[in-house]
């Protein structure tokens, strides 16, 4: 796999705004409410907490779960309502569903009898489904359906789509741009589900017998941390990426028929001004302009957006879009790309958020000439930073940064 810096790359060394977790604890995840922010830290906080959008000052904390948040995401409408909300999953086994102004839980859905930890979660776009999925206990990992009018116990259960801990669900949602040439994609809710048992699974949400609701169905054969949807060919083509515990990434058509499959640390840039190494996977993000972008981080704390010409194509080039310089100070768990306001934001181990520039990428952005991967003969490498990796030095105009900390740690790997 080649990787070749696009025509239109930037390097921006300074956020715009900067902030840091009350707790020191990680940023596990992040989401965007109309004027507010939220994160989510790890244990021993397992709080959510509120940053205003424009500033990064600190609104509002949130009790969060018992045991430590899993998962955190905003969603445009549940209970049949309008209202951006935030939803939560956790190790107490419930789903919360926050009311932000009043700093308190909605509607809080859980199961009967002994709780499971709750790994994953999402909410039908209609609002009227959400879906959970646990972690392995007696034998069993279940995907647990709720109406959230009635959360006193769920819809139904599916307890056969896989065999191991549920790492993430994700329903599809139809962008404007999109569509599919399949008719059981364009199901009011359709659930993509991944699992450490190895398999990529599309179900029917909707569907009473288990044995009738999976649509499609493929083992990749190793453990998998993340998955999400995505569309190409000007959203003709309906496809999803999933990542492993291993920093493989992976691309499938929507019958789950695999596409790509590379060690994400592979794809590098060697030149006499600039250098990039990927250490490990950040997240991916879907744009209805510019596609699928792949966050990639490095043990320093940078950041880069790399795209790929053609998901679909095993041969198809990587090009190095934009990098995010010297703002954390170790491993980034989480990013946000607030493409309605064109900033970035990234979560780090090192409690800190940075809220950076990140404009829409130019309409026709291409790669140059392919650049030789890591391992291969270059002449110019660029510099090392202290631990020896290789690090990019184009620095770009001064702009205000808040108050940054120093708390280095390690990523810990599945």
């Amino acid at each position: 796999m080649s990787l070749a810096q696009s025509a239109s790359f930037t390097n921006t060394s300074n956020p715009l705004r900067s902030t840091r977790l009350p707790s020191d604890a990680y940023v596990l995840s992040l989401a965007a409410l109309p004027s507010r922010y939220a994160a989510s830290a790890s244990a021993p906080s397992n709080e959510i907490y509120l940053f205003d959008s424009h500033s990064l000052r600190p609104a509002q904390s949130l009790y969060g779960h018992e045991g430590g948040t899993t998962s955190l995401r905003a969603v445009d409408a549940i209970v049949g309502t309008n209202q951006r909300s935030l939803v939560s999953s956790g190790k107490d086994g419930t789903i919360k569903v926050w009311d932000d102004r009043a700093g308190s839980v909605a509607v809080q859905m859980r199961l009967a009898g002994r709780p499971r930890a709750l790994l994953c979660a999402d909410v039908s776009p209609d609002g009227m489904t959400v879906a959970a999925g646990t972690g392995m206990q007696s034998d069993e990992a279940l995907i647990l359906y709720w109406d959230p009018r009635n959360p006193v116990a769920p819809l139904r259960t599916h307890a056969s789509t896989h065999s191991d801990d549920i790492t993430a669900l994700h329903f599809l949602r139809q962008s404007s741009s999109s569509s599919t040439s399949s008719p059981a994609l364009s199901h009011q809710r359709t659930l993509l589900s991944a699992s450490s048992d190895g398999l990529i699974s599309i179900s029917n949400a909707d569907e009473e017998d288990e044995d009738e609701a999976v649509i499609q169905v493929s083992n990749w054969g190793c453990s998998i941390s993340q998955v999400g949807w995505f569309h190409q060919n000007r959203g003709r083509s309906r496809c999803v990426w999933a990542a492993s515990d291993m920093e493989t990434v992976s691309t499938w058509t929507h019958e789950l028929d695999q596409r790509q499959d590379l060690d994400i640390r592979s794809p590098s840039v060697h030149t006499a001004q600039n250098t990039w190494v990927t250490d490990y996977l950040v997240g991916c993000h879907m744009s209805d302009s510019s596609g699928l972008g792949v966050f990639v981080g490095s043990n320093e704390g940078d950041i880069a957006l790399i795209r790929n010409a053609d998901y679909e194509d095993r041969e198809a080039s990587w090009a190095l879009e934009r990098i995010w310089s010297t703002g954390h100070s170790g491993v980034v768990r989480s990013m946000l790309w607030d493409e309605r306001h064109n900033v970035l934001l990234s979560g780090g181990e090192d409690a800190q958020i940075h809220l950076w520039s990140a404009p829409a990428i130019p309409a026709g952005s291409s790669s140059g000439d392919d650049i030789k991967m890591e391992g291969e003969e270059d002449g110019g490498m660029g510099s090392l930073s202290p631990s020896g990796r290789k690090r990019v030095y184009d620095h770009e105009g001064d702009v205000e940064m808040g108050d940054v900390g120093n708390d280095p740690k390690k990523l810990k790997r599945g």
